[in-house]
């Protein structure tokens, strides 16, 4: 029976069941569709990096035996997969259609409809990637309004025996995050970094012909994101043996000196499937048991939080909460985000170095973008809508899945509390305490309302000031409607005062 299976950009995962035997009667497509550059502006980093991986894939089907129908960008292909798999299949005879389950709503829908018009039989299998299924999450918090990660992450260490001695954790304690929050000072000297030689100049040509709206700019030649399984193998090997012993000291850190520091930078290996989540976290803890007088619990606790804890129920999340997570708007903010965003050009230097950072290399880590970006985001009242847009495009990594939850629940707060059960922003001295950015800017990080103060130190106030009838009773900040009560008056509308004047100036900040 002649099948024709689809594979998605973010489906390359060679080890999957699919290819373990080749079969001449079964034909695999792939394509570069206008549908998935516009649905966002995308970083043309990105969409480079998703079309290179995915002709690297196709021609490892191909070498591997199987066949292979893969189409390249351009004004002749369908627009969508449902125009493109209803063209193939009506230019031969197959009489199967399968897929694996998508991992964004969006396309889990656009499939669904396009296998219920077709006139063969259809057949969905899972993607063989994440530790967890779409609904599992669901089920553990159900009847649960608030989903807290700490319980759904010992869970899952028990359940696949993650540095566990028994039911508990191998050292007794299950988080060493109090550990994690070290300011780099550039006494440890950085690893160096995995660089990889890419070609994109016919893709960047094309996309320019087409008339597509990207954003970022494209380094010739050289990528820090790898194409295939080789490189991103040879990514992880570099994370284990040369960042991993410092990670988690310093995973929460900031420096205008380097965009990496420890981090690993397997996300996009991980996110289009080149990598698995087991044999990431696996390899990381092997490493761990091989050398513990370099690599403290802290260290390798806090990576496989990130991948098993935080990834796994960032997804959970998307799947109990879609369709109607995209539209949660907990403040009902209505601002557009500063133009600044997409260019780099504030002097507020922790958000220039990280807007133009992420413009540089589609690449920020999780504190810059929850602490900075996100952070003044949400102090201004920008529409979530719009900053999910931002880091969708913005960053290599980011698919709606583990995006959107990033984004609207631990960024935004913008769907009331069912990720974080409060607000994540900050004033200038968590800036000044996690970084060096406060050294070299403008604005004084230690003032709150002279001439030159920190933008961060009133819009913090302002904050909890107007949005007190909805966080008023969150006990979480209780301490902080205290200390505003505490002020006064005269005090707390110098500070509402600057606050306003910074917001009708934001776009010369």
């Amino acid at each position: 029976m002649k099948k024709l299976r689809l594979i998605l950009g973010d489906q390359l995962n060679y080890n999957h069941s699919w290819f373990d035997e080749k079969d001449k009667e079964t034909t695999y497509l792939m394509a570069e569709l206008r549908s998935e550059t516009d649905y966002a502006p995308h970083h043309i980093q990105k969409v480079c990096a998703f079309f290179i991986a995915m002709r690297e894939f196709a021609k490892q089907l191909e070498k591997g035996g199987h066949r292979v129908i893969y189409k390249k960008f351009n004004k002749e292909n369908p627009r969508d997969f449902k125009t493109l798999v209803k063209e193939v299949l009506g230019s031969g005879d197959f009489e199967r259609f399968e897929y694996m389950s998508p991992d964004e709503f969006r396309l889990d829908e656009h499939l669904k409809a396009l296998a219920e018009e077709l006139n063969v039989t259809c057949r969905v299998f899972d993607t063989e990637h994440f530790y967890t299924s779409r609904r599992q999450l669901t089920e553990f918090f159900k009847g649960k309004k608030t989903y807290l990660l700490e319980s759904f992450y010992r869970d899952l260490r028990k359940k696949h025996d993650v540095m566990m001695n028994g039911n508990q954790p191998v050292t007794g304690q299950w988080n060493y995050d109090k550990e994690n929050r070290s300011k780099y000072t550039g006494k440890l000297p950085l690893p160096e970094k995995l660089l990889f030689e890419h070609d994109a100049e016919d893709i960047v040509k094309q996309l320019a012909d087409e008339g597509v709206k990207t954003i970022g700019i494209i380094e010739k030649n050289k990528s820090w994101r790898p194409a295939n399984r080789e490189e991103s193998l040879q990514l992880l090997e570099h994370f284990a043996e040369k960042a991993l012993p410092a990670f988690g000291k310093y995973q929460d850190a900031m420096t205008g000196g380097d965009w990496l520091l420890f981090h690993s930078n397997l996300s996009f290996a991980m996110n289009v499937k080149m990598l698995n989540p087991r044999e990431v976290v696996n390899r990381c803890v092997e490493e761990w048991e091989k050398r513990p007088d370099a690599i403290s619990i802290a260290q390798i606790e806090g990576f496989v939080r990130q991948i098993l804890g935080w990834r796994e129920y960032m997804r959970g999340v998307y799947w109990a909460k879609m369709p109607g997570y995209a539209q949660k708007n907990f403040f009902e903010f209505e601002r557009p985000l500063p133009k600044w965003y997409w260019t780099g050009k504030t002097d507020m230097n922790c958000l220039k170095h990280a807007v133009s950072q992420s413009l540089e290399k589609s690449y920020a880590h999780h504190i810059q973008r929850l602490m900075v970006t996100g952070n003044f985001a949400l102090l201004a009242g920008c529409d979530p809508d719009a900053v999910d847009q931002w880091y969708l495009g913005i960053y290599a990594d980011a698919l709606e899945w583990v995006e959107i939850t990033n984004t609207r629940g631990m960024s935004q707060f913008a769907d009331g509390g069912i990720v974080g059960t409060k607000p994540y922003i900050s004033s200038a001295s968590y800036m000044n305490k996690m970084s060096d950015y406060c050294q070299s800017c403008k604005y004084a990080h230690t003032k709150k309302t002279e001439e030159n103060a920190c933008p961060f130190n009133s819009l913090y106030w302002r904050f909890y000031a107007v949005n007190r009838n909805k966080l008023g009773k969150n006990p979480r900040i209780g301490m902080m409607y205290r200390v505003w009560d505490k002020m006064d008056k005269q005090k707390q509308n110098d500070l509402l005062d600057k606050a306003d004047y910074y917001l009708k100036n934001i776009e010369k900040l």
